[in-house]
């Protein structure tokens, strides 16, 4: 056996982790692991080439793919046709039913940013799936009000951990086995035959498709499924992935259920490789809006790219949550409304929500463009040109730096660190889902501020002594009330906040340092397969 379970086993993880699939795991980390490694490797020297001054552009050596109109991925399976609203979060149990209720037609389970990789929430949440195919699941609020799983529930389609993480909780010959493989895996292992369906998030390149290709086609193979039968809808929240839409598609065509505009992540991926360059300087997170030059550029990009080749095009998230204010409520609709009447009218085949609350809105935007058709991927949006000058022209954002933005960053990035800590991915602040992307734009755009010393709007600048001043008030504010371990976690959360936002280098993720500190086994603190 050379597999170690070092999590505790707890009530019923043994239906999750079988010998079976635990093999399974094995099987995958014997075939990529080796090639998940050399990836990471590839990405931080591009990061590197980046520092000095090489941006992106389209590849020339894989112009042939780009110029050639006789691919197509593959059509559509019945349970991915008509995907005019998605919703999103973490798969715990409540989420799990409110999500399969909700009225979208897709649920993405997301073991990624929404979820705070607890050993707990892991292995947890893969048992939450497996309950929600069988009818089984339900929770009793504290009213004493039931919910179960209805007839006309959303699809399920998984959203594994990126290529940059690991499992510490699994080790495979004495190290630790990657996230992807383990959420990927357990999931697959178990419902292969009900919705094999997933989303990648953070590719960087076509080479990181082609490894996610390669290990659907040995899965399948391991399995006893046809090829063909995992589908899996891409991400592009990387500035790198933008320049090779095309070849991500046509790594995966015969697995491809489209690509999807992961705005959040894609700012911060912007940050993250070109921030310390001030032509790169943006304004405050709430200006950065989807109609700003480089957004448009991108999402324009990716619903021609996918229609060309017959795939799905999904928009971004809606982060709203609803409060007790009508009034609140009804402004945030209007704003979610337009927002989604966009992305329809610029061909969009649906988009994603966080909370049930926004289905109906997503909905009415959607309905009246595609009528009784499922999508419209007939509309190939041949009006649409766009250069590597486009998809990075920052510098012609509007919008200023403010004292306000500053701060809200500050509070976002220490709050949710704070909740990650203690086991929640996904957290409502201030009427907003907040997840792991977003508190990567705040502390980002923290650093790159503080790197640039930029101006505020109305005077003074953002500086070392203003930041740390701004987060001892945040975290005074967070620790009122409460009891010793939770102050403790708090702490915890500003320190992680001081090293990843005023380092003098910007660390890749915050994610990765927090986990093998705070989350992993102890003893194992040294991050595996390091990020990138």
């Amino acid at each position: 056996m050379r597999y170690k379970i070092i999590g505790e086993m707890l009530e019923r993880f043994d239906e999750v982790l079988t010998p079976e699939a635990l093999d399974f795991l094995v099987a995958l980390d014997d075939r990529f692991a080796a090639q998940r490694v050399a990836l990471l490797d590839t990405r931080r020297a591009r990061r590197a080439r980046f520092a000095t001054g090489q941006f992106p552009d389209f590849r020339p050596e894989t112009a042939h793919i780009r110029a050639d109109p006789s691919w197509r991925v593959a059509e559509p399976v019945p349970a991915l046709t008509d995907r005019r609203v998605e919703i999103t979060g973490p798969p715990e149990r409540r989420m799990t039913v409110n999500a399969l209720n909700s009225g979208a037609r897709v649920w993405m389970a997301d073991f990624e940013d929404a979820t705070a990789p607890t050993w707990a929430n892991v292995i947890g949440g893969q048992l939450n799936l497996i309950d929600a195919h069988e009818r089984r699941i339900d929770f009793t609020d504290e009213r004493g009000k039931r919910y179960a799983v209805g007839e006309d529930a959303a699809t399920i389609v998984v959203r594994p951990r990126g290529w940059h993480l690991v499992e510490k909780w699994i080790a495979v010959d004495g190290r630790p086995i990657a996230a992807s493989f383990v959420d990927f895996g357990l999931y697959l292992f178990h419902n292969a035959r009900r919705t094999p369906y997933f989303y990648l998030p953070k590719l960087e390149d076509h080479r990181e498709a082609r490894l996610w290709n390669d290990v659907f086609v040995f899965a399948q193979q391991y399995l006893g499924l046809p090829q063909g039968t995992i589908r899996a809808t891409v991400l592009i929240e990387t500035i790198t992935a933008a320049f090779e839409m095309e070849e991500i598609l046509y790594e995966l065509r015969e697995h491809s259920a489209g690509l999807n505009a992961g705005r959040w992540d894609y700012i911060f991926s912007i940050i993250k490789n070109f921030g310390q360059w001030s032509d790169f300087v943006l304004p405050d997170r709430a200006e950065v809006t989807m109609t700003v030059p480089f957004m448009r550029a991108y999402t324009e990009l990716l619903v021609s790219t996918c229609h060309r080749r017959g795939a799905h095009a999904i928009g971004g998230m809606a982060a709203f949550i609803p409060s007790r204010s009508p009034d609140v409520n009804a402004a945030a609709a209007e704003k979610v409304l337009a927002d989604k009447r966009r992305e329809a009218g610029d061909g969009f085949d649906g988009s994603w929500v966080a909370h049930p609350g926004l289905v109906r809105t997503c909905r009415d935007a959607f309905d009246p463009v595609l009528g009784e058709r499922p999508n419209q991927l007939d509309r190939l949006r041949d009006d649409v040109e766009v250069n590597a000058t486009d998809l990075l022209a920052v510098d012609k954002t509007p919008g200023q730096v403010t004292a306000e933005g500053l701060r809200a960053n500050v509070g976002v990035a220490l709050r949710y660190v704070d909740a990650w800590l203690g086991g929640t991915g996904a957290v409502a602040l201030s009427n907003l889902m907040e997840d792991a992307a977003t508190a990567e734009i705040a502390r980002c755009q923290v650093w790159q501020w503080l790197h640039h010393r930029t101006p505020l709007a109305g005077g003074g600048c953002v500086t070392r002594d203003l930041v740390r001043s701004l987060l001892a008030e945040e975290l005074a504010a967070l620790l009122t009330g409460r009891d010793p371990q939770e102050r403790a976690r708090a702490v915890a959360a500003a320190d992680i906040v001081e090293r990843t936002a005023l380092a003098e280098d910007l660390p890749a993720f915050f994610t990765t340092e927090a986990y093998a500190l705070h989350l992993a086994p102890s003893g194992t603190s040294s991050p595996s397969g390091s990020p990138a």
